[in-house]
């Protein structure tokens, strides 16, 4: 990779306001597979402090501290977004306890990046050494995934003995996270004249009893270890159809199954599969969920330390997250970070600036302790 000229590349303050940071980071579009013009901002943001050991594969950047503490804890975030719509640059709405940041990434996930960021330049000596993780391509599919390439390309960037995703969870703590399946139930018909619709089957007719199906569909809540996943299964999108005077011969839904972590990819296929019997289904994408791990002698010990200052009672994820990676690695691992998940992906994504604050303070009492 070519190093970007300097003179290009927006450049981050990680010392001071962190809410500033948030905004500053959120207003470098950086949508999944478009992430070099941030990577080379963080880059080259972290390179200056002597503390931290930093290492760029691809489009995501590691900072470890090397200080032979006794453990490592692992602190990761993604650099990408979902598509804008409209929603930047971000604007700040209010003021005081009621300021926010509105726009894209500003819940999905740059204020967890910013709280990141802030600390990797502040904890020059934490009580155990941390590598910070800032990655591409987590909101498309996981094969694309920068985590998962660090992974398989570098799994000792990787190691710990506790992770922490800062994807947004309100402040509070959410253990584990529901799998995913995405896959394509494909309607067959036969090609006809419109004119002469008799002589050929309508493939979109034919999706009716798809859909019928996911309508009644009864999803489950799961308790897995004190924490109860709600299920999902849900079209997401749609295809058929040649021309406007086709009958057409294919249709094809494209239906999420979003699953307990009790349950194991191969069970939520074969699940799928049942409830499409009948039908042709190819899997697009399958991801495990992560078990809540809480009961971890680190977990427990970092819900002690925030939940003392943020308050609450841990919950579960129902969004697929890379906890689900480190659960895979036998690394224990929660999500903690600024930014109501239910307005993740939304036009409308806006974050409490006192979240990120709060955050950043947790974090930092507990990695400095």
């Amino acid at each position: 990779m070519l190093p970007a000229d300097p003179t290009d590349v927006p450049v981050l303050r990680l010392t001071g306001d962190v809410v500033a940071l948030a905004r500053d980071l959120c207003d470098i579009p950086s949508v999944s597979g478009d992430e070099a013009t941030i990577a080379d901002a963080v880059e080259a943001a972290l390179r200056p402090y002597e503390h931290l050991e930093v290492t760029r594969n691809a489009h995501a950047v590691v900072a470890r501290t090397v200080q032979g503490r006794a453990q490592r804890v692992v602190v990761a975030g993604h650099l990408d977004t979902v598509p804008i719509a409209d929603n930047l640059p971000v604007r700040i709405v209010g003021e005081g306890i009621h300021r926010e940041l509105w726009g894209r990434g500003t819940v999905d996930m740059k204020a967890g990046v910013a709280v990141q960021l802030a600390l990797a330049a502040e904890l020059v000596a934490p009580s155990r050494d941390i590598t910070w993780i800032f990655y591409d391509n987590e909101e498309v599919a996981s094969e694309r995934n920068g985590l998962g390439r660090l992974v398989r390309e570098a799994p000792e960037l990787v190691q710990g003995d506790f992770a922490v995703l800062c994807e947004p969870t309100a402040a509070g703590i959410e253990g584990g996270c529901n799998g995913t399946l995405r896959v394509h139930v494909r309607v067959p018909g036969v090609a006809a004249h419109s004119a002469r619709a008799w002589i050929g089957v309508n493939a979109i007719h034919g999706a009716s009893e798809v859909l019928r199906r996911l309508a009644d569909y009864e999803p489950r809540s799961i308790e897995v270890e004190g924490l109860v996943y709600r299920e999902g299964m849900n079209a997401v999108g749609i295809r058929g159809g040649l021309a406007g005077n086709v009958i057409p011969d294919e249709c094809v839904v494209t239906v999420n199954f979003r699953f307990a972590p009790s349950r194991t990819p191969e069970e939520a296929l074969e699940h799928v599969l049942e409830l499409f019997d009948g039908f042709e289904v190819t899997v697009d994408d399958l991801a495990a969920g992560a078990r809540p791990g809480l009961d971890a002698p680190m977990a427990v010990e970092f819900a002690d330390a925030v939940l003392g200052l943020t308050g609450g009672v841990p919950a579960p994820k129902y969004g697929w997250t890379d906890v689900a990676r480190f659960a895979e690695l036998g690394i224990p691992a929660v999500n903690f970070g600024p930014g109501d998940p239910l307005l993740a992906h939304k036009d409308d994504e806006r974050c409490p600036a006192y979240q990120i604050e709060v955050c950043h303070a947790a974090l930092l009492a507990w990695l400095a302790a």
